[in-house]
């Protein structure tokens, strides 16, 4: 229902503004500029979702032969004493507790490509066992929250970025981005425990976050005496071991269990394939209504208006001119990308507001990308309070990038 309501003031917002700007500064490219922004953003849903088909098809084969396999469900007993107090919902031993866990660790170490069907597959789980099938329920909003804060502890993408953006030092904003996840993160956490009744003061779960501190904390020293070139190498040569090590484990296992890794694997893929196709209507929705309010000018005009808000209260407004990455990151990753890419042009990539977009594009995920897919895949209607809990924990982590790099390059 909020999503209907967000969908709908996008597009009533751009229409209203494209018809000040007709009227008033006799702006007559402002539709044709829309429409372009229509059809262009519609055809880019399409290209995403058809782009995820493959990697879809592989990782949801790779999971297949894991449940074949058993394996799935050894894991799900590994992580099953802190997620069962966070997924209270879950039957112990449910192949969902592997995938989420798997899903986590995805995110955590910035392999999108396998986070996504991952998670895809744990939403896909989460239903099933979902009394109410168009009504998310608890398990899929704490599931959903955790994706969205987005959790990454090796940003590989934004250092590649600022890498070709000529930056000197590509990740100097390595610990900043790994400060502001993280209090995306917990705060997302916290909430979403505390509306759902989840006891904090559990002794699994305060040893749990407690020992996510400190190896956050520890991470960041050592990684602060590391060179770029290595942090670089290091992070890339982790990813891809990561990701190679997961398909071989998963094939090796079977083999062992004498699983026919073949079958379950095209078993699997076909399961992937129909979920991207699933995914279009949901994407196309939420990037043309994104679309038209950015073509409109209606981005533009609040900016503005937010620089001047600050400029009164006689605050540094260096900050606004990356609010644009802020405020498109919540909506749509691409398009955060975009403005991220352009603050660097414009700024450059060593500058204030260069180092600011990147560590705002790394503090947090699209909560609405990912909310139209994962709860799209599977038909939910009701998000009840995913979303809002989702984009507070997105404003938590953008105040604390901001206030990050203000201490790190103010």
């Amino acid at each position: 229902m909020i999503l209907n309501y967000i969908w709908i003031g996008f597009i009533i917002v751009a229409l209203i503004m494209a018809l000040v700007q007709l009227a008033f500064f006799g702006d007559v490219n402002v539709f044709n500029e829309m429409v372009n922004a229509l059809f262009s953003n519609a055809k880019t849903g399409f290209e995403i979702s058809l782009g995820l088909t493959g990697v879809l098809s592989l990782w949801m084969g790779i999971l297949k032969i894991g449940e074949k396999s058993g394996l799935i469900e050894r894991m799900s007993k590994m992580v099953a004493p802190v997620l069962s107090r966070l997924f209270p919902e879950i039957p112990a031993g449910h192949p969902a507790m592997g995938s989420i866990f798997m899903n986590v660790a995805a995110n955590m170490l910035g392999l999108d490509n396998a986070a996504t069907p991952l998670g895809l597959k744990a939403m896909n789980q989460l239903q099933e066992l979902n009394p109410a099938k168009d009504k998310a329920s608890n398990s899929m909003i704490m599931f959903l929250v955790l994706n969205t804060t987005g959790l990454t502890l090796i940003p590989v993408s934004v250092m590649v970025y600022r890498a070709q953006m000529g930056a000197v030092n590509p990740s100097d904003v390595f610990i900043p981005i790994l400060m502001a996840t993280f209090c995306s993160t917990l705060f997302g956490l916290l909430i979403v425990c505390i509306k759902q009744g989840i006891r904090l003061w559990d002794k699994v779960l305060l040893g749990f976050i407690g020992a996510m501190v400190l190896f956050i904390a520890a991470l960041a020293a050592l990684c602060s005496h590391v060179s770029q070139e290595q942090l670089q190498t290091y992070s890339t040569l982790v990813a891809n071991m990561l990701l190679i090590g997961i398909i071989v484990f998963f094939v090796v296992y079977a083999a062992v269990k004498r699983v026919n890794a073949y079958d379950a694997f095209i078993e699997g893929a076909k399961d992937g394939f129909s979920t991207a196709v699933g995914i279009i209507p949901y994407l196309i929705a939420i990037l043309i209504a994104v679309g038209i309010f950015r073509a409109s000018g209606a981005m533009d005009l609040m900016i503005d208006g937010i620089r001047h808000l600050v400029a009164m209260t006689g605050l540094n407004t260096d900050f606004v001119e990356a609010l644009p990455t802020a405020m498109m990151k919540p909506l749509s990753g691409s398009g955060a990308r975009g403005l991220m890419v352009d603050a660097m042009q414009q700024y450059g990539a060593d500058s204030f507001v260069g180092r600011l977009v990147c560590t705002i594009q790394g503090s947090t995920d699209t909560t609405l990308y990912i909310l139209a897919v994962y709860f799209g895949a599977v038909k939910i209607r009701d998000s009840r309070y995913a979303l809002p809990y989702g984009l507070m924990a997105d404003l938590v982590g953008i105040i604390a990038a901001i206030l990050i790099t203000y201490a790190f390059f103010g």
